[in-house]
């Protein structure tokens, strides 16, 4: 009976594909047949019974040694792998140092291209879960889905808060470190153009103050002007170049930016800022009438936006006006008013005309929507806070514009002047509505409409010359000036004292779905549920070679009963 269960024995190992030499046993060669195996096995030795089950439920990828869980080998993570995962520091698969490395352009071209199927892909990696990474060589597939692809703009609106959508809700999570400082470029977000609009603005004032015969009692100096003048020059170039050299490096994030409702309006800023100082220069330092060349140059970028915005409002979908529509989309509509007002001065009335009458229509669209407070509502807050100022820009811009078109302050003109100056008076007088805010670089934007509301009421004063309305120029003149000065000394205080200019900006950072930040972990869970199968072939293997002594042991037992 032993030479037939012996026999019986080695009948299972022939079947199972075993060869045994003459000089071993069946357990050596059973043990030589796992160790011959070829790669791609996930497990490297034979173990006993309990350590393979063990290391099945656990779901590890290390390696088996006869003596236990003492001697096991972490693999490391590579597509099938279902070893231990890279330290990471938001526990969904990137690395610390490749956080930023996500919003990179040349990781952002590297991302676009491993998307593509190549020939080296097999059914079987889409399956284990392997899916293309989020950033710098680490990332889950959910990060790299979420950086691919552009942010809806519904989705700004439920992650973020704060009248400029730039604060992330506490349920929220971002992709980037929210405990340590980011890059500077990351952390320079567009609408620091604001600063630019605030100053240049502020040179058409000091301009208009220094020629315009009501307030000429002032005797202005126009030492003034050039030096305004001058240092919101440095400011637009220093701007520029930064933002210039963000675009180059870190794409990604003024692609989020141009995605974002708010950000995206802040697009025009610096062509704005631009032809502001084209109509604020002084006399000294450029010609009377500038070349149409320059007018050109800085309408262009206005109008080519205005194409892709407009139609977008137009056509509807999920950024139609009423759900995109907040108080910054003004700044789309005063690059209309501003250009009509080049226009006018370098030649060309009828450029002029014609972006004055696309001013209108838009800014007739945006006023209505905003005043009904449509799903906007829910984003901004019902309080009243400085970015409420935009109201007063545009039609202050049209009125000037008008001016400058038709060369007199008529009905229209002091029709549009009238509305900016009720919205004006309807603000100011609410000014418990404006303390409490925290200083951000954003509140320079605000600066520009208050004084456009003060050149329009100067042109006023020009056309009715009396005490009231040259005491009004006078006033808002004062308030507009002293709102900027305050706002660069802070500026200057925030920046090289106390050094919280430019915080971070977790705007940009935040992912496609609410729950995409578990994405990545969802996917390995799901590799691992499918490669448990071949586990259990494993241990059911195991599981055979080991129990063929035995067997032959309780045989013996039983014959010896017998």
């Amino acid at each position: 009976m032993a030479g037939g269960e012996a026999s019986a024995a080695l009948s299972a190992i022939h079947c199972d594909g075993i060869n045994i030499r003459p000089d071993e046993s069946a357990e050596e060669a059973g043990t030589r047949k796992i160790h011959q195996r070829p790669q791609g096995m996930y497990f490297g030795r034979q173990g006993s019974l309990e350590t393979g089950k063990a290391a099945a439920a656990g779901g590890g990828g290390g390696g088996f040694s006869p003596r236990g869980s003492k001697d096991r080998r972490s693999l490391s993570r590579k597509g099938k792998s279902l070893g231990p995962a890279t330290e990471t520091s938001g526990g969904d698969g990137v690395r610390k140092g490749d956080d930023f490395r996500m919003f990179r352009t040349k990781s952002s071209l590297h991302r676009q291209l491993s998307m593509l199927p190549t020939g080296k892909e097999s059914g079987a990696d889409n399956q284990n879960g392997d899916a293309p990474t989020g950033g710098g060589g680490g990332g889950g597939g959910g990060r790299g889905e979420s950086i691919n692809q552009s942010v809806p703009a519904g989705r700004y609106f439920a992650a973020l808060r704060g009248p400029e959508l730039n604060e992330v809700k506490e349920s929220e999570d971002i992709l980037l470190p929210k405990d340590e400082l980011w890059p500077f470029l990351l952390r320079f977000p567009v609408n620091c153009f604001g600063i630019c609009l605030g100053l240049g603005s502020q040179t058409i004032l000091w301009s208009a103050m220094t020629s315009s015969p009501a307030i000429s009692f002032l005797r202005v100096t126009p030492f003034i002007n050039t030096g305004i003048w001058l240092l919101a020059l440095l400011l637009l170039a220093a701007a520029s170049i930064a933002y210039a050299l963000k675009a180059a490096l870190y794409f990604e994030a003024v692609r989020r930016e141009y995605f974002h409702p708010v950000r995206l309006n802040f697009f025009f800023a610096p062509w704005i800022a631009g032809m502001f100082l084209v109509n604020g220069a002084p006399p000294s330092l450029a010609p009377p009438r500038p070349h149409p060349a320059v007018w050109c140059a800085l309408m262009a970028p206005v109008f080519f936006l205005e194409v892709k915005i407009y139609g977008q409002w137009l056509s509807g979908g999920k950024r139609r006006l009423c759900m995109v529509a907040n108080p910054s989309s003004h700044l789309s509509v005063v690059g209309n008013f501003v250009g009509a007002g080049l226009a006018a001065r370098v030649g060309w009335p009828e450029a002029a005309k014609f972006l004055w009458a696309v001013g209108i229509a838009h800014y007739l669209c945006v006023f209505v929507t905003l005043y009904q407070r449509l799903p906007t509502s829910e984003a901004l807050p019902k309080e009243l806070h400085p970015v409420y100022c935009m109201f007063i820009a545009t039609p202050a811009a049209a009125s000037l514009a008008w001016n400058a078109i038709y060369g007199e302050f008529d009905a229209v003109a002091r029709t549009f002047y009238f509305i900016a100056l009720f919205l004006y008076v309807s603000l100011i007088v609410r000014i418990n509505f404006f303390r409490g805010f925290k200083f951000s670089v954003a509140w320079w934007s605000y600066t520009f409409p208050m004084t456009m509301v003060s050149v329009a009421t100067i042109r006023y004063a020009e056309e009715v010359p009396t005490v009231i309305t040259k005491g009004l120029a006078l006033v808002l003149t004062f308030i507009s000036s002293t709102i900027v000065l305050l706002l660069f000394v802070s500026t200057l205080l925030h920046g090289f004292v106390w050094g919280s200019l430019f915080p971070n900006d977790p705007a940009i950072a935040i992912s496609r779905s609410k729950n995409c930040s578990s994405a990545g972990k969802r996917i390995a869970a799901r590799g691992r549920t499918e490669a448990m199968p071949h586990i259990y072939d494993e241990v059911r293997r195991w599981a055979r070679l080991s129990l063929v002594p035995a067997a032959k042991g309780n045989t013996k037992n039983k014959s010896d009963d017998n």
